[in-house]
């Protein structure tokens, strides 16, 4: 990777909470664990996931920073969003745990250097896992669920129009 282009990876992470944030404008807060497209998230899910996985990114960054080759555990989201009550609980702790955990992991890019981007471990899923590795998938992460929560909102919306 480029120094251009992980810069360029960066600026995405740092933008991921308003990202989101913004495909939330306009959804109706009481259709946050509404689920319009069958076997998805509702958008109270993906909040709640995000916290979570954030909380998990930023650790394994962290890990990846201080300790000699560690194992990256993986985990079952879908049995965090069930067994974690992701559809019955409040979404505001969440959505600032997600906003504060990516605010304090970003200011980690500050202090790496090339090297730290190239250090490595384990991930238990997916094998060899590099700092560099770490941010081409959380770079993209919020995006991607944002892009999630505006399919749902526009779901909701054309099932309100074909039921008015």
């Amino acid at each position: 990777m480029t120094p251009s282009e992980r810069q360029e990876l960066i600026g995405q992470y740092k933008d991921g909470y308003d990202e989101v944030t913004k495909a939330l404008e306009g959804f109706p807060a009481d259709q946050l664990t509404a689920h319009p497209i069958a076997n998805k998230w509702s958008a109270a899910e993906i909040i709640h996931h995000l916290a979570d996985s954030e909380t998990t990114s930023g650790w394994r960054l962290r890990r990846l920073l201080v300790e000699d080759h560690p194992l990256i555990q993986g985990y079952d989201q879908d049995v965090y969003a069930t067994g974690l009550n992701y559809n019955q609980r409040d979404t505001a702790p969440s959505l600032e745990a997600f906003r504060s955990a990516r605010a304090t992991t970003a200011q980690l890019f500050d202090f790496m250097t090339d090297e730290d981007w190239q250090k490595e471990g384990t991930h238990s899923e997916s094998g060899s896992y590099s700092s560099e590795d770490w941010l081409k998938i959380y770079a993209a992460h919020a995006h991607n669920h944002a892009a999630q929560i505006r399919r749902l909102r526009e779901a909701l919306t054309e099932s309100a129009a074909a039921t008015a």
